[in-house]
C-alpha cells in the first residue's frame, strides 16, 4: 500500500488534541501546521490536505486565517484533493465560493444525519447515521457545482466540489474529547449534564462508522496518487466519480 503524504491544517487554538485525534485516524505521513501559530505549508508537495475545525469562525479577521485560504486556493487550483471537517468544511466551502454564516442554534452532542446520495466518501456508513456535532456556524450556501451529499435539520452535513470534500460533523472525536468539549463549554449546567450522561461506549460505537470517511478519503487520494505514477506527463484526472 502507497503511503500518501498529507498536510494536515491544525486549525484547533489547542491543538493536541485534535492532533492526536487525526493522527490516530489517518493512515498517512503527515505533515502538521498548526494555524493559529502562524504555520501555512511552503510547498504544496502533499498528495492531499486535510483541514481540522477550530473555534474560529472562517468569517474572523484572524492574522492566520487569510494566508490559510491563499494558500488552500493555490492548492485547490493545483488539483490537490482536499477534506475538510467542521471549521475545514466551512473553510473549504468559503474558498470555494459558497457562504458560511451563523446558524442561530449550536448543534452538540451526538447527532442522526441523513446522507442525500449515495457516495463512495460514506462507504461503510448507513443511510442515516448517528455523529459527534459541535457547531454554530454552517455552510448556509454551498459553492457553485458543489453537491449537498448529508444534512440533518441543523445544515449541511457534507458536500463534495471536484476533488474538494468536506463534513460538518466530527468523525475524529472519542469520548475523552467529546467530554472535555462539554466541560470546557458555555452551557446551562442541567443541558450540559444531560449531554455528558449521553457520552457513554454505547453511543461511541454508533458514533464510529462515521469514521470511515478517513479511510474513504485516503483510499481515493490514493487512487489518484496511482493514476499519475502511471503516467507522470498525464494531467490529473479522477479515476471515479463522487457517486457510488
Amino acid at each position: 500500500m502507497t503511503t500518501l503524504r498529507l498536510a494536515l491544517l491544525n486549525a484547533a487554538y489547542d491543538g493536541e488534541q485534535t492532533r492526536r485525534n487525526f493522527r490516530r485516524e489517518l493512515d498517512a505521513s503527515l505533515a502538521e501546521f498548526h494555524l493559529p501559530e502562524g504555520e501555512i505549508p511552503e510547498t504544496f508537495e502533499y498528495d492531499g490536505v486535510v483541514v481540522t475545525g477550530s473555534r474560529a469562525s472562517v468569517y474572523w479577521d484572524e492574522p492566520w486565517i487569510g494566508p490559510t485560504k491563499a494558500w488552500v486556493a493555490e492548492a485547490i487550483d493545483r488539483g490537490i484533493p482536499h477534506l475538510g471537517v467542521c471549521w475545514g468544511h466551512q473553510l473549504l466551502a468559503d474558498v470555494l465560493g459558497g457562504t458560511v454564516d451563523d446558524m442561530g442554534d449550536y448543534e452538540v452532542g451526538y447527532s442522526e444525519i441523513e446522507q442525500l446520495e449515495d457516495t463512495w466518501l460514506f462507504d461503510g456508513i448507513d443511510e442515516r447515521f448517528t455523529a459527534y456535532t459541535s457547531h454554530s456556524d454552517a455552510v448556509v450556501e454551498l459553492p457553485p457545482g458543489a453537491r449537498a451529499l448529508a444534512a440533518n435539520q441543523y445544515s449541511n452535513h457534507g458536500y463534495a466540489c471536484g476533488r474538494v470534500f468536506g463534513v460538518q460533523f466530527h468523525p475524529e472525536f472519542d469520548q475523552r474529547t467529546m467530554t472535555k468539549l462539554l466541560n470546557n463549554k458555555d452551557l446551562e449546567p442541567a443541558y450540559r449534564e444531560h449531554l455528558l450522561e449521553q457520552v457513554t461506549a454505547e453511543n461511541h460505537a454508533k458514533a464510529r462508522p462515521a469514521s470511515l470517511v478517513f479511510e474513504n478519503f485516503t483510499d481515493y487520494v490514493r487512487e489518484l496518487q496511482a493514476s499519475v505514477d502511471d503516467d507522470p506527463d498525464a494531467v490529473r484526472t479522477d479515476p471515479t466519480d463522487v457517486s457510488a
